[in-house]
């Protein structure tokens, strides 16, 4: 893992966005990526750097304990929010998220960068994007 240049990346960026993939690694403990995701909560936790995501963050989240019927796991979610619905219909007709959802909230939000995993979003010119694999 390259702790130095996640530093220096949030030298530079102290107000960021995160797709919804850092959450799911960090929620379950992904042994690639927590390191990274680990280090990513903690320096928002710990210093001056501030994160927003999108309110499609949590329909995420609740998908997959939805369809494998998890009600400890979806209680637990739906304590952190409240997008039971949403995240229930998206589940139920296996929708598929919109990413311009996760991009508006960046740019509404004046982040300067976006941390994900889906290559995507390099395509925009508003912000940076921090590509976790770079990272691992």
């Amino acid at each position: 893992m390259e702790v130095a240049r996640l530093h220096a990346f949030f030298r530079k960026h102290q107000h960021v966005a995160l797709d919804t993939c850092i959450f799911i690694y960090q929620w379950e403990g992904n042994p690639h990526y927590s390191p990274v995701t680990n280090l990513i909560f903690s320096s928002i936790e710990h210093s001056s750097v501030t994160a927003v995501t999108s309110t499609i963050t949590m329909t995420e989240l609740l998908v997959h304990p939805y369809r494998t019927d998890d009600v400890l796991k979806t209680n637990e979610l739906i304590a952190l929010l409240s997008t039971a619905q949403a995240a229930e219909i998206r589940a139920l007709y296996r929708l598929r998220s919109p990413d311009a959802l996760q991009a508006a909230t960046a740019v509404q939000a004046r982040a300067s960068a976006f941390i994900t995993n889906d290559p995507v979003f390099q395509r925009i010119t508003k912000f940076e994007t921090l590509i976790l694999d770079k990272f691992v």
